[in-house]
């Protein structure tokens, strides 16, 4: 069995010019007429949703379904660039060579003669040399106007974004010092949220549970959780309960509207005592 799992995964060459031809075919002349009339706009959403499948198969485990997905979301990558292509503006090769090229350049420690030890090290220098590369990307535009921040997609969920802003912040030293400070700022914002409810304050009500929800994020990105996956996982495990529940009221052939709250949180308990 080890001989034949060895035999398997030997490396293969990836033959990625035949997606390319596939895609270009399903665009030309007489190609798909759906493939046709796909544009950047109308491919956004779909793009997203195979990036969420690549981490819905990363977080059941299961290799088969990410290799799925995986190609998926790839065949998305040369969707877009055919359309570049069409429009004249790139191709898939200058993608990779792009991607090639800022990898290399991106870690000296590798391809060249930094001398970097850790990963923080690595992140720092890293953050570096994005800024520098940004500077010559954006010359246009002063030095004043430039930020570390710069970079981290505006369209990102918002607890991701909010770890993504705290983490690039945190490369440079502005960060908590410990977990008892961040907790400690969570009760301060608890405290604010309940002075803000006592006032039926309604549009300070709401920043408060933003701001409840930021520092939650940076509990996780201090502890080296991703908030997203964190709070996916409670997601799965308040839905599994409550579905436990919502099934034993119904083999009692009642509804839940008719089952009283201290009902349903002895059933609740028994979900989470079996495992669920």
């Amino acid at each position: 069995m080890g001989w034949y799992y060895i035999k398997t995964m030997e490396k293969r060459h990836a033959d990625i010019e035949k997606l390319v031809s596939l895609v270009e075919r399903l665009r030309g002349e007489n190609g798909c007429p759906w493939d046709k009339e796909q544009t950047r706009e109308t491919l956004k959403p779909m793009l997203i949703e195979e990036a969420y499948e690549v981490l819905d198969a990363l977080d059941a485990d299961d290799p088969a379904e990410l290799k799925e997905e995986l190609g998926d979301l790839l065949f998305q990558v040369i969707f877009h660039a055919q359309i570049a292509r069409e429009k004249k503006e790139f191709d898939l090769a200058d993608v990779i060579d792009r991607s090639h090229e800022k990898m290399v350049r991106r870690h000296p420690h590798i391809f060249g003669n930094a001398d970097l030890k850790t990963a923080g090290d690595v992140l720092k220098n890293w953050e570096d040399i994005k800024a520098a590369e940004k500077g010559i990307q954006s010359s246009s535009r002063p030095e004043s106007e430039r930020s570390l921040l710069d970079g981290i997609p505006s369209k990102l969920p918002a607890l991701h974004r909010a770890h993504q802003l705290t983490a690039k912040a945190s490369r440079v030293g502005f960060d908590w010092a410990h977990l008892k400070d961040i907790l400690a700022k969570m009760a301060e914002e608890t405290s604010e949220l309940l002075e803000a409810q006592a006032r039926r304050d309604s549009a300070q009500v709401a920043d408060e549970v933003g701001d409840l929800l930021f520092v939650a994020a940076n509990v996780a990105r201090f502890l080296g959780i991703d908030p997203e996956t964190a709070l996916e996982r409670s997601n799965r495990k308040f839905e599994h309960r409550f579905r436990y529940l919502e099934s034993a009221i119904k083999r009692q052939g009642r509804e839940l509207k008719d089952a009283s709250l201290a009902e349903m949180d002895e059933l609740w308990e028994e979900a989470k005592k079996n495992g669920r």
